[in-house]
């Protein structure tokens, strides 16, 4: 029985997917293994974790899975590919393949189909394919030029306003003490220090939210914002690929951690996007890409030399 492999390897997380051809057999998560963000060493401890994860959940080997899919964040740069290619390789003989982060979300949320995904994860960019195959993307430019409404962005733009609050107020808002809390400091030049050397912002995301959940009102402006930020990126992207206002309904889908845990921001980004393009249809449910890696895997046949 041949086997086949999905995987999503994120920026916060690597999440693997494990089935035959028809059935998912196993599904497990590990560490993160964006090469870009946490190095190569970082990515081949997680990527192989979570094979060796996932193997042994569904009791087979890795020599037995026949081909294997990866979406990885910039995965079209050869040396970002290339060193992909490398780890999974030390595992798995032949049989895979390397795609953007985008395109299995892609596939996941409308298989062959058209449609536009928006990805607020650590980082965040929307990305679509019109009925004739043609695609577009906008935003997903980095941390340093864009990710707007990504889980970085939000960690950012939170510390950024709590500051100015604390410089117009003369004293530290409830958000700054909470966020300081994350990283274990007490002293506020010695947080601020930090915050510069080492501008890991996305792990303030689940602060944020708990913070907005319990009403305190920068951490719920930064949410909304967010939101915003992310349906225009969605709608630069629908109007490029459905600019004709006869085209109908266009199905647009969610995806990634922001979208998941932060329910303002899933809420001011559908509405926004509605009042931006009433054409658009949001499905309610957040996508799951590793879903969209495995049915890659499932049907797109790859060399050891194949790379996309």
């Amino acid at each position: 029985m041949p086997y086949y492999l999905g995987i999503d390897g994120g920026g916060s997380k690597t999440t693997c997917a494990l089935g035959d051809d028809r059935t998912l057999l196993a599904s497990v998560t590990a560490g993160p293994s964006n090469i870009v963000r946490v190095g190569e060493a970082r990515a081949r401890e997680a990527l192989h974790d979570a094979v060796r994860q996932a193997c042994a959940a569904a009791e087979i080997t890795p020599q037995q899975v026949q081909r294997v899919c990866i979406g990885a964040a910039g995965a079209a740069r050869p040396e970002v590919a290339a060193a992909v290619r490398r780890i999974l390789g030390e595992i798995f003989p032949a049989g895979i393949e390397i795609v953007g982060d985008m395109e299995i979300a892609l596939e996941a949320a409308f298989g062959a189909g058209p449609g536009v995904i928006v990805i607020a994860g650590t980082g965040s960019i929307a990305y679509g394919r019109d009925p004739q195959g043609k695609t577009a993307r906008a935003g997903g430019w980095g941390f340093a030029l864009g990710d707007e409404g990504s889980a970085h962005w939000i960690g950012r733009e939170a510390v950024r306003l709590a500051l100015r609050a604390a410089d117009e107020h003369a004293t530290a808002p409830p958000l700054l003490e909470k966020l300081m809390h994350v990283r274990d400091q007490s002293s506020f030049d010695e947080f601020v220090r930090a915050a510069n050397a080492n501008p890991d912002f996305a792990a303030f995301f689940p602060a944020v939210v708990a913070a907005a959940h319990a009403g305190d009102t920068l951490a719920r402006q930064v949410l909304s914002r967010a939101g915003m930020e992310l349906a225009q990126i969605a709608a630069v992207v629908v109007n490029r690929l459905f600019p004709n206002d006869e085209a109908g309904p266009v199905p647009v889908a969610m995806v990634g951690g922001v979208f998941r845990h932060a329910v303002l921001t899933l809420g001011d980004f559908y509405n926004e996007l509605h009042k931006l393009d009433p054409r658009v249809e949001v499905n309610p449910l957040v996508v799951e890409p590793v879903n969209g890696a495995l049915q890659m895997a499932r049907k797109t046949p790859a060399s050891p030399g194949n790379s996309t």
